[in-house]
Order: C-alpha cells, then structure tokens, then sequence
C-alpha cells in the first residue's frame, strides 16, 4: 500500500500540470492562487466549445479565504477558460480554488480552477493510517515511516538530480535501492527472510532495467509518448532526457509490485522449511517455487489492469476516433510505451519468484 500513494501523489501533480496547461495563452505567465468559498451563482447554463460541443459554464461570486485578498469578493468563471464538465459545477458554499490572471490590456481575471480537497485528502489519509496501524501495529507504523522515506528520497533526491540532467536510469536505480533497503527493513525487521526478499528484489530490478533498455531502443520509443512529457520539452532552460524518464518510470513502477512479490515469496519458502525440516533444498525450491506461479498468475494480471485502468480514457478515445486497425493503435508511441511498460514489469516480477526463492531456500536451510 504505501506504493498508492506514492502513484497517487504522482497522477495529482500531473493532473494539476495539464488542467493548468489549458488555459489560454492571452495571458501573462504569472498568475496567484486564492482559496475561496462560493456565496453566489450569477451565471449557469451550456456554453459551445466547438462544433456541437458544450460544456457547463458559471458565473459565480466568490469570498476569498487566503492570503493578501482575504475577505474580499470577486466574479470568477468557471468554464470559460479550462476544459470542464457537469462534475466540476460548483454549489454555494463550496470551497475552490481561484486562479487570478493579469489580460494582456492589465485588467484582472478569475476563474475557478479546482475544489480544495486538502482537508477531505486529510481524513481519508487519517482512515488509512489508523486503520493500518490498528491492524499492523507497530508493522503498520514502521511501514509509513518507510513511505515517508519513499518520498523523501523521491522528492529530494531522485527528481532533483534528474531535472539537474543527471542520467535518469542510474538515479532510478540508486533511488530505488535505497527505498527498497530502508522500507523492507523497517516493515519486515532484520532477518534472513528479509535480506533474502531484498536480494531477490534487488537482482530482479536489475534485470527489469535491463530489458527495459533494450525494449525501449529497440522499439525506438522517444519518451515523448505522453502529453506531460510534451509539456516538459517546453519548460525553459531545463533540459531532460525523455528517454531516459521513460526508462526511470518503468523501473520505479516494477519497484512498488516486485517488493510484495519477494517478499510473499520468502515468507513462504521460510515457513515451508520451518514446518519440514527434513526438506532438501530441491524440495524446498520446488514447493516454493509452485507457490510463487499462483503469485504470478495474480500479480501479472494486477499489473496489467493497473495500467489499463490508468490508461482508460485514452484507449476510449481511441475506440471512438474512427476505429483504426489494432496494429496502427499498437504502433503509435503512446500505446507502444504502455505496452512495454506493462509486460517488462511483468517480465521483471515473473523473474522475482525463481530469483527469490533460490535465495530464500538456501537462507531456510542455512540458519
């Protein structure tokens, strides 16, 4: 679990990148955010888009909550400025996001951005916590200090030396071992079951990194796959290797699955032997191993719909566009990555349970 959230703080970021890319282009680059509460609807009704597509447009007055305009009301649009849709109406009282802009003439402007969900964010978190550390108790607690420094180093050290122009897979791959040692460790204490599941993941890392440096050439895939990535490219006097995201993704991402896969798959093989101790180590790597394919046959398919389900509203897209053949679909960039993505992932956890499980039976019988 702490991986969700860890994917989740991700998507939000990117999503807030793309709603705030939106938005035209006949303003000056500064702009402020306020919190506000909405005191009343002047304007409601559908507004065309383009050739026979609307989307709700609202005129409302708002009160500033934050900062220098606190207390003071002012007209703000919703849906003027930014793609939006039914979901995104807002209702008197409800708590937004402001968004001021200066006109290209210096008049002022405000729109409707986003809800403020930080306090709502806020009890869901705390659920999440008690509810894990209640029923893990102090393994609960260990593992949140393992996502905290999940983050940490994610925010402090892998994005900063890669927006730096440090070689993504490298940092990737550094950043992930010290993620994988220090939250294995603190989660699972300190033991041969343990040390074996990180040696197993570790080795199977390695080689999803492997296979997705060479999948990634040989397929020819630019890393511009993706509209953030487009996004990226503009962002002046930074200069990223696309590529080299991609690839940094794909590892972080088989990161968050393997480490269960291992770490299941020790914890099986340990209480194999514990339960025969007359178990010879081919029987005990055979037995394990027969576990592990009902992990696999879980996992992989885990996997694949995670990106789906991530992927979901492009593949409608492409379903409506006009019913291109399965083969063009497949070449285009963007679906090609998440291809390589979903099955080098899946290459890399069907190579964990073999991996882990010759580490974690020889451990077993060497007490």
């Amino acid at each position: 679990m702490k991986r969700f959230f860890l994917t989740i703080a991700i998507i939000l970021i990117l999503f807030s990148q793309k709603v705030n890319a939106q938005s035209q282009v006949t303003f000056k680059p500064s702009e402020k955010n306020y919190e506000a509460v909405v005191t009343k609807i002047l304007e409601d009704k559908q507004i065309e888009i383009s050739a026979g597509v609307f989307q709700p447009y609202q005129k409302v007055e708002v009160q500033i909550t934050n900062n220098n305009l606190e207390r003071e009301k002012v007209i703000a649009e919703l849906g003027g400025l930014v793609v939006t849709n039914n979901n995104l109406k807002t209702k008197l009282g409800d708590r937004v996001v402001l968004t001021h802009l200066k006109r290209v003439d210096g008049s002022d402007q405000f729109f409707v951005s986003d809800f403020v969900r930080k306090d709502s964010l806020f009890i869901l978190g705390l659920a999440f916590f008690l509810a894990v550390v209640v029923i893990g108790k102090w393994r609960g607690l260990a593992s949140f200090i393992g996502l905290y420094f999940s983050f940490l180093i994610l925010i402090k050290f892998i994005i900063p030396q890669i927006i730096a122009g440090a070689n993504p897979i490298v940092i990737a791959i550094l950043g992930s071992f010290f993620i994988i040692t220090v939250t294995l460790y603190l989660a699972h204490g300190f033991s041969k079951k343990t040390t074996a599941a990180l040696l197993g993941t570790l080795i199977s890392l390695f080689i999803t990194a492997l296979l997705a440096l060479f999948f990634v050439n040989f397929l020819k895939l630019s890393g511009l796959g993706s509209e953030d990535a487009s996004f990226l490219t503009m962002t002046p006097g930074i200069k990223i290797n696309l590529q080299g995201i991609l690839l940094a993704g794909i590892i972080i991402g088989a990161l968050g699955v393997l480490d269960d896969i291992t770490v299941s798959q020790s914890a099986c093989v340990f209480e194999l032997a514990e339960a025969n101790k007359n178990l010879t180590w081919k029987e005990l790597y055979k037995r394990g191993l027969n576990i592990g394919q009902d992990h696999i046959a879980s996992l992989v398919n885990t996997l694949v719909l995670a990106y789906a389900g991530a992927s979901l509203p492009l593949l409608l897209l492409f379903s409506i566009s006009g019913g291109e053949p399965i083969a063009t679909l497949v070449n285009r960039e963007m679906i090609a990555s998440e291809i390589v993505r979903t099955l080098v992932g899946s290459l890399g956890l069907v190579s964990a349970v073999p991996i882990t499980t010759i580490i974690a039976a020889r451990f077993a019988l060497n007490k």
